[in-house]
């Protein structure tokens, strides 16, 4: 069974935020970064997702603003097409096809009309070899436009971005290995610097960043030997020259200089940003303990905002290279992830390996990491070499009540230190909290630990290479939790086999425990019921059957064998010859999913396990072997009608590829209700957009379709300068507040001039009973004519109380007064 076109892999939560360096927008209130396949639009002072830019249908490599309109950035992907986004109302404008793979994109005020784009030589994914090649994109009102004209400006560049353009666009300097070039537009002409590999001291002069003063003709380079190297008189090219500066001890991962460049900006492995000044190369200010290793900087157009891309997947804002003002954290995966994927049931968050020592909690459908929780609870200590604990091992209870984890340590020339620690979920914090710490429950590693789904009782069952399996039992169950402990209930083995594998059954009913190559069964009461054997090789993974295919057991060997046997028969129902690196169950269907791996690559095949077609494959999946994956419950059923795509409908898969790149399966239906989410609520033209009406109008427009669906919209009045006096001025500089309330209430009113466009003008009132009622039934009329309470102001509604006498008649007296005298106030 082939793959379906409607169903793809990709990335669509927890990918990488670090991956290109970030874009902060001229105003500094957003900030965009690439992320998978969209554009992330996050808001710098509440660290916020805004807007979730998609379109693209592979991976983001490029985000810049476009210097031609401020509310608009360019983003470029390896699917070939270069795309122009409104990031503000997150809509995509237009999409330019190239054609080619895109690494890196580059713009310039001077090159209007015109990006600058890193491409491969060959136009195969691939290729080994990088151009810088110039695209004209064509004026068209068409949203998708071709731009097929391209032009080669630099070639044998470096895919990762190591390129900046100098003096407004007058040249482009880019780095790779040893090599240093210097386009110059006018001339259409390179200049090449070459380094030697290294000297007696033993420096790495390989170059590994760029970047070009704004106004001065100075190239700043970084070096893997932790030098800076700024060169000048570079248009010479024999009579170039360059200084140095050296502070970092690792490689210089990036360099920026600040819009006005008077500051140089630098970063590395020690995770502190340093800002050298121009004019003064000995004198420089440091930002320590950022976090992971920074890997780009960015800064704002006006200079007030840094931002620094960390390691472990962080995006650090720093205002003015002072303090650090907001953090955006996605999720941190590390060198590999230790712990099974698992699925919070109470958040269903993501849970797996974070910081050194911790569990992050991942919100797969927010996309944001919501909180990490500390389970070594002691201080980790950055030193290559250092035996520290690890976290190993995470389970849940099917209630989320209870978290198990396993952590170890293993030093030279002493054994392996374990210990398991039992949390318990605490209401009030909405946390878990550590209840029991059992020190070395095992002699040896253990391998795998369930909790048992049974409601009756809380039960933990781990395995361990010393030959034995242990189920811990939670001693006092109560309501409140408080006191519970635990302790061991039952050890047990077989024959003195190495266990590898454990499952327990979907009501908790049986226990199956794989002991190398044979398979026990065990009841509640830790009978053992049945043995199961298959052909030679060890048991690699055990998964029980869901539903109604609860009557299975299905098991992996190192022999490339994939077995299934009927519990009801004690007999193998069959086996295929595959090897399954990774076998997973989803917890809402009868489906399961398998990982095959085969010449280099992993298969996936989705099946059910009393049917011998599968419901999907796909063949070279992705490149390495898949070790972790998760179905993750959905929070909003899909509502498929392809028979193909009907497994995802409950359930979604996510797995980790050998380079740590979170993937998952989109079908058609989810992203067109993605795209129909997204789009954005237009405001009729036809009613005043007031600041609040974007707050209620919405609500407004609901509430007068209850009430009168024939109604018809009334224009609001517009213009009102006390109205804006008081919404848009500073609370600090305004005047008090009586005054501020006598210019609004005086807005409100009508004007002498509108009433006499709708009527006759009126005469004089006179002080008499008589002239009264005229001035009542005038009144009356007028609010007729105007449209009722509408014509009072923008803060009635229809409906609204009627005025007593006193109060009209004040109304009429001041309607009179001459009101010229406002103008001049509020104008100073």
């Amino acid at each position: 069974m082939v793959a379906h076109a409607e169903i793809r892999v990709v990335h669509l939560s927890g990918s990488k935020i670090n991956f290109r360096e970030p874009v902060i927008t001229n105003d500094s209130r957003f900030l965009l970064c690439a992320s998978g396949e969209s554009v992330k639009v996050y808001s710098s002072s509440s660290e916020e997702c805004v807007h979730d830019l998609q379109g693209h249908t592979d991976l983001v490599s490029g985000i810049v603003r476009n210097p031609s309109n401020h509310l608009q950035v360019y983003s470029c992907s390896a699917d070939g097409t270069v795309r122009l986004w409104d990031f503000t109302d997150g809509i995509l404008i237009k999409t330019f096809i190239i054609g080619y793979p895109i690494y890196s994109i580059y713009v310039s005020e001077n090159h209007g009309g015109v990006v600058f784009v890193v491409v491969p030589m060959a136009n195969d994914k691939s290729s080994e070899l990088f151009q810088l090649v110039a695209v004209h994109l064509p004026l068209s009102g068409d949203q998708e436009v071709e731009a097929r004209e391209l032009s080669a400006v630099l070639c044998d560049v470096s895919p990762s971005g190591a390129a900046s353009f100098g003096r407004k666009g007058e040249y482009i300097a880019a780095v790779k290995g040893l090599q240093l070039e210097v386009f110059f537009f006018k001339k259409q002409k390179s200049h090449r610097f070459f380094l030697k590999s290294g000297n007696k001291k033993g420096a790495k002069n390989a170059f590994t960043c760029v970047s070009c003063h704004p106004k001065e003709d100075c190239i700043a380079t970084g070096h893997e030997d932790g030098k800076i190297r700024l060169w000048r008189n570079f248009n010479q090219k024999k009579e170039y020259t360059y200084s140095t500066l050296h502070w970092h001890h690792g490689a210089v991962n990036t360099l920026q200089f600040t819009p006005e460049g008077t500051n140089l900006l630098s970063g590395g492995i020690e995770s502190v940003l340093v800002q050298w000044h121009y004019t003064q190369e000995n004198q420089k200010d440091f930002l320590p303990r950022l976090g992971g290793a920074i890997t780009h900087i960015a800064v704002s157009p006006d200079g007030s905002l840094f931002c620094t891309s960390h390691s472990d997947n962080k995006i650090t804002i720093i205002q003015s290279c002072v303090k650090v003002s907001a953090i955006i954290q996605g999720l941190v995966k590390g060198e590999g992830v230790r712990t099974d994927l698992t699925i919070d049931p109470r958040s269903k968050a993501l849970v797996l390996n974070g910081k050194p020592g911790h569990l992050q909690f991942y919100s797969l459908h927010r996309d944001k990491l919501l909180y990490n929780l500390d389970i070594v609870q002691q201080e980790y200590i950055h030193e290559e070499g250092l035996d520290q604990f690890e976290v190993v091992k995470a389970a849940f209870d099917t209630r989320g009540d209870w978290l198990a984890t396993v952590e170890e340590r293993t030093q030279k020339g002493s054994e392996l230190e374990i210990n398991l620690k039992l949390w318990v979920y605490d209401e009030q914090t909405q946390s878990f909290m550590l209840n029991t710490t059992v020190i070395a429950p095992h002699e040896d590693q253990i391998t795998a630990m369930c909790f048992s789904p049974s409601p009756e009782t809380t039960m933990l069952v781990t395995i361990s290479f010393d030959g034995h399996f242990k189920a811990w039992l939670l001693a006092d169950h109560s309501d409140t939790k408080e006191g519970a402990s635990w302790s061991c209930d039952f050890v047990g083995g077989y024959h003195h086999l190495k266990p590898g594998c454990c499952c327990f059954s979907a009501d908790g009913s049986l226990l199956a425990v794989g002991f190398q190559e044979v398979v026990t069964v065990w009841s509640p009461s830790w009978e053992l019921l049945t043995t199961l054997s298959q052909p030679p090789g060890a048991i690699r993974d055990l998964c029980f059957g869901r539903l109604s295919c609860s009557k299975y057991l299905l098991g992996t060997s190192t022999k490339n064998q994939l077995c299934c046997w009927n519990l009801l028969t004690c007999s193998l129902e069959w086996s295929t010859p595959v090897d399954v690196s990774l076998l997973q169950a989803d917890p809402l269907s009868e489906n399961m999913a398998a990982f095959c791996s085969q010449s280099g690559c992993s298969d996936l095949f989705v099946f059910k396990p009393g049917e011998p077609r599968p419901l999907y494959s796909q063949k070279a999946l992705c490149t390495g072997k898949v070790q972790r994956a998760v179905f993750a419950p959905r929070d909003q059923m899909l509502e498929s009608c392809e028979e193909h795509a009907q497994w995802l409908n409950r359930s979604q898969l996510y797995f980790f590829t050998q380079h740590m790149d979170l993937m998952t399966f989109s079908t058609k239906t989810e992203e067109d209700r993605l795209l129909a989410s997204s789009k954005r609520l237009m405001v009729d033209d036809s009613v005043a957009v007031t600041p609040f009406y974007l707050l209620l109008g919405k609500h407004r427009q609901h509430q007068e379709a209850l009430t009168n669906p024939m109604a018809e919209r009334i224009q609001l009045p517009q213009g009102s300068i006390a109205i804006k006096e008081l919404l848009y001025t500073p609370a600090h500089v305004l005047p008090s507040a009586s005054f501020l309330c006598s210019m609004f209430v005086r807005s409100l009113l009508i004007s002498s001039s509108s009433a006499s466009e709708e009527k006759e003008p009126v005469e004089e009132e006179m002080e008499s009973e008589e002239e009264d009622s005229e001035g009542e039934a005038e009144l009356r009329d007028a609010r007729q004519d105007l449209g009722g309470s509408a014509a009072w102001g923008p803060g009635e509604e229809l409906g609204a109380p009627a005025l007593t006498k006193a109060q009209e008649r004040e109304l009429r007296r001041v309607k009179h007064f001459d009101h010229s005298w406002l103008s001049s106030v509020l104008e100073c």
